[in-house]
């Protein structure tokens, strides 16, 4: 039989967990807040970027008549023979299955393009742990290369999500760009966690380039959330603050799309092929920082969840607790009583 001192230091340890968990999970709710009101600011100009560029398709001469070649090294297709591969996950732990399942669809595209040189641009450091322990560093190929295919790191981004910034994006999306325009990738996959709403989130491993159609994204992957862990979404969200449905932005939506169709002979200052080259590395770079921007979104929200588990179970465990130590205080009084009466019923 435990010890009652025993049972009450483990209880007030409990407690003291609870509360840690508990300040969690409020930090949570409210960083994932600012995250999704920042998702959701970057949103009309990537809108407005995809109509401007729907808009120009129909002006500019994208195609060489003559051969039917995309004029743009961005639009060219290409055999996969060298792709690169962004991951992204977080930098910190306590996020349930949130950068377990980042990593598992990582590992199932690469078991996919097996046989190909398949290069690694880590975000986050969960993700650069665990990819260093299965696959080298090296440096980028370069174009032309005779060496065996094989998967490497090429890239380690560590700390950036807390303080994402659209300058260290666009630079990052302009190495990969240049990279493909002088054929040293032949296409560019990126895994995220795309986040619109806490109830309406999936994993997705999407194609970046080449663009294939410029507005839509081209997912090879994807995987959706279960009703059991929407079920625990909606539990963690009581008392957080967090709103369960994503915002409405059909407003917004229909301004941006009103651009693209409109009936309307727009008079660009630049030509619009020279307008049209110039904005699709733009495009690029906002699809990157977009993802990134909803994978932070769902990487607090996963924490927040996770928390919210993790405070109810330190109360189950707390009231577990107290139960057995009501039970050994009451069977502790109860031979105390026993004895009593023995020695009285001796005298």
């Amino acid at each position: 039989m435990p010890n009652i001192l025993d049972i009450r230091r483990r209880i007030r340890s409990v407690t003291n967990t609870r509360q840690i968990t508990k300040a969690m999970k409020m930090v949570s709710a409210a960083k994932l807040r600012r995250a999704q009101d920042r998702a959701l600011a970057a949103r009309p100009y990537a809108q407005m970027l995809t109509n401007v560029l729907k808009s120009l398709v129909s002006r500019a001469e994208i195609y060489d008549p003559e051969t039917g070649e995309p004029k743009h090294p961005l639009l060219a297709a290409r055999p996969e023979n060298n792709i690169l591969f962004i991951v992204v996950t977080g930098d910190k732990g306590l996020a349930g299955a949130f950068n377990t399942n980042i990593l598992k669809a990582a590992m199932k595209f690469l078991a996919t393009e097996s046989g190909k040189n398949i290069e690694i641009e880590a975000i986050g450091r969960k993700g650069r742990d665990f990819l260093r322990r299965r696959f080298s560093a090296a440096d980028p190929r370069k174009a032309g290369s005779s060496d065996s295919p094989r998967t490497t790191i090429v890239g380690e981004h560590i700390g950036v999500l807390a303080k994402l910034e659209y300058e260290w994006v666009s630079e990052i999306s302009a190495g990969i760009v240049d990279r493909y325009s002088h054929e040293e990738i032949d296409s560019v996959y990126f895994v995220y966690n795309e986040f619109k709403s806490v109830i309406s989130q999936r994993l997705v491993v999407e194609k970046i380039l080449p663009i294939g159609e410029v507005g839509k994204a081209g997912i090879a992957q994807s995987v959706e959330m279960t009703q059991e862990q929407k079920q625990h979404v909606v539990e963690a969200t009581k008392g957080a603050g967090v709103s369960v449905r994503p915002a409405d932005t059909t407003a917004i939506d229909e301004a941006a799309a009103h651009f693209a169709t409109a009936q309307v002979d727009y008079v660009y200052e630049q030509p619009a092929d020279e307008l049209f080259k110039s904005l699709l590395p733009k495009y690029v770079a906002i699809q990157i920082f977009h993802g990134l921007l909803e994978s932070v979104a769902a990487e607090h929200a996963a924490r927040m969840t996770a928390m919210d588990s993790a405070t109810s179970n330190a109360t189950d465990m707390i009231d577990s607790l107290t139960l057995v130590m009501n039970r050994v205080r009451q069977a502790k009084i109860t031979k105390e009583i026993i004895e009593i009466v023995s020695g009285a019923a001796a005298m």
